[in-house]
């Protein structure tokens, strides 16, 4: 399923050496990789971002014992990014992303059922390095 971004088209932070530069093609993006990639450090970025920019929502482990269900209902107008989906994700909170048409989703994880996606949602990072600086970037994953 691919649909139009509705929240951003284009996230960039600075973070000491790393940059990221994401451009949005879907209003669900699905970030997945293997291990030590940097998609647990790019959450972490944005997540520093989310005290500056009301229009993200950054949830992830810590948030285990909330109800991510509500949480998500609740919100309007976000880019929502959740690191270790396969954890935090029920298959009833995934069917409800999927049908969500009020918020803008950078999902983390490896398990992409239930969100009625295609090869458009699927990405990995790319890295880059300029001079001392190490540039993320998502690609298509397929």
């Amino acid at each position: 399923m691919k649909s139009k971004p509705i929240i951003m088209e284009h996230f960039f932070t600075v973070h000491t050496s790393f940059v990221l530069d994401f451009n949005f093609t879907s209003n669900i993006t699905i970030l997945t990789g293997d291990s030590g990639t940097g998609k647990t450090a790019s959450f972490s970025f944005i997540k520093e971002c989310m005290a500056l920019n009301p229009d993200i929502m950054c949830l992830n482990y810590l948030d285990y014992q909330k109800d991510i269900a509500d949480i998500i209902k609740k919100a309007k107008g976000k880019l929502i990014v959740i690191d270790n989906a396969d954890v935090l994700l029920d298959d009833d909170v995934r069917k409800y992303i999927a049908l969500d048409d009020k918020n803008q989703y950078l999902i983390i994880g490896r398990n992409p059922k239930n969100l009625f996606t295609t090869k458009d949602n699927l990405f990995e990072l790319a890295s880059e390095v300029q001079g001392e600086q190490t540039i993320l970037r998502i690609k298509s994953y397929l």
